[in-house]
């Protein structure tokens, strides 16, 4: 066993702290407000009864009516299926929500809506007509706390918008976490504004804009963060994105930083399931704004995250005016595996990024470099790379089922072999690391 070296500020410190939380079948919720209360909805509840485990409510909307900050509503297992928004599309290209979440929680004491242990609560919007764009959760409100929903099939049902979005957030200090968003006509989960977000644990996969006014497929990202200015600390930790039509990860026209961290993307870029090419096909697109030089630009944080077999690139700078910083990722069979292309103040391309620890393996390992500040990475470094240098290359099996506590599956693919000459071959950047120095890529040997 390596000896750990905490150095700086420890990785998972960088947002948010989600407490453990249990309720037992009481009416109270311990370790928030006092005497907070609990309810219950199903999907066979009714919102006449008495929100308790035995008479539950039918509906969230129901529930946000009632619930004050500090309140948890445990959300039982089964399908929630909506077949309209709360209000008719004024035209076509006008937005609609099925549900919407605009109680705000406090600080210490969020609202609470979590799958009851145990249980599945799947929200379910393939039923909707509306003909103009969709949310499926439209999250206004914040101090709120979404756990362990799954969230699927909100539809474009004309081919005037760009996309419609599983969940659209634009309050702050909200936290997702353990939600699994899938199957959407646009992006699993937006953040439109709003700071101090935390998705933690949560998956995307298979969204794809077939009706879409920019092409097929052109829109459809798993994680997307587009925000204003002022809204810092917004953080994506522990997610998985994949076979979506678009990109993993997008934060095009975020005009304030994020951190993406401990994060995997694959198979992006391609109609879902297929080897079929549709949208740009990025693991993590780390900022840009259309091409252009922006001096509002702001710097956002890729680490310690895995990609692999996008279509296009692993970690890509997207235009990008500044120098993001890449710590500590691996790359994997990606064409190119880090593109940094950049654009300097007079519209020229040029290469912007900070580039430390990372590992490029197969696939077309960089371009667009010059100009970054580059080093301790498997590239450049001298090191001759082979299969043996890992415990595995596999890329199947990523998808597996996550530990109860909502945690990344511990693989075996793509870590350091024992003997790998990747060991102790980077420098400090403030991250935990074991053994004299950090490891090249996302996963320090043991």
């Amino acid at each position: 066993m390596r000896p750990v070296r905490i150095v700086g500020r420890a990785l998972l410190m960088s947002a948010v702290a989600v407490t453990p939380f249990t309720v037992p079948a009481g009416s109270t919720a311990a370790g928030n407000a006092a005497a907070a209360s609990v309810y219950y909805v199903a999907p066979n509840g009714n919102d006449s009864a008495a929100g308790t485990q035995a008479a539950p409510w039918a509906t969230i909307a129901h529930a946000q009516a009632v619930v004050q900050p500090g309140d948890t509503v445990y959300l039982r297992g089964g399908t929630y299926s909506y077949s309209h928004g709360i209000k008719s599309c004024a035209s076509q290209t006008d937005r609609v929500d099925a549900i919407t979440l605009n109680k705000s929680g406090s600080s210490g004491s969020s609202i609470r809506y979590w799958a009851y242990p145990g249980e599945k609560p799947v929200f379910n919007f393939s039923g909707m007509k509306d003909d103009c764009r969709i949310k499926g959760f439209d999250v206004t409100g914040s101090w709120i706390h979404l756990k362990g929903l799954e969230v699927t099939g909100v539809p474009q049902n004309n081919n005037l918008n760009h996309e419609s979005w599983g969940i659209w957030i634009s309050g702050s200090n909200n936290t997702f976490e353990q939600i699994n968003t899938h199957h959407h006509m646009g992006p699993g989960l937006f953040i439109q504004n709003g700071g101090g977000n935390l998705v933690l644990n949560s998956d995307a996969h298979d969204n794809y804009d077939l009706h879409t006014s920019n092409g097929a497929g052109e829109s459809a990202d798993g994680f997307g963060a587009h925000i204003s200015a002022g809204n810092p600390g917004n953080v994506f930790r522990g997610c998985r994105a994949w076979w979506n039509s678009d990109d993993g990860f997008d934060l095009i026209s975020a005009y304030s930083s994020v951190t993406i961290e401990n994060s995997w993307a694959w198979r992006n870029g391609y109609i879902p399931g297929t080897t079929t090419g549709a949208g740009n096909g990025n693991g993590f697109k780390a900022g840009g704004y259309g091409g252009d030089y922006d001096a509002g630009a702001v710097k956002h944080t890729v680490r310690t995250s895995v990609a692999f077999l996008n279509r296009a690139s692993g970690f890509y700078a997207n235009h990008h005016p500044v120098a993001n910083d890449y710590f500590s990722n691996t790359s994997y069979g990606n064409h190119p595996d880090f593109n940094m292309l950049g654009v300097d103040s007079s519209g020229a391309a040029v290469g912007r990024g900070n580039l430390r620890n990372n590992l490029a393996y197969t696939g077309t390992l960089t371009s667009n470099m010059t100009g970054t500040s580059a080093a301790n990475n498997s590239w450049n470094l001298g090191v001759a790379l082979s299969d043996a240098q890992f415990q595995s290359v596999s890329t199947s099996g990523w998808d597996a089922p996550r530990p109860a506590d909502g945690s990344l599956p511990v693989l075996p693919s793509l870590r350091l072999a024992a003997n790998s000459a990747l060991i102790d071959k980077g420098v400090n950047v403030g991250l935990p690391y074991k053994g004299q120095a950090p490891d090249l890529g996302a996963f320090e040997a043991n």
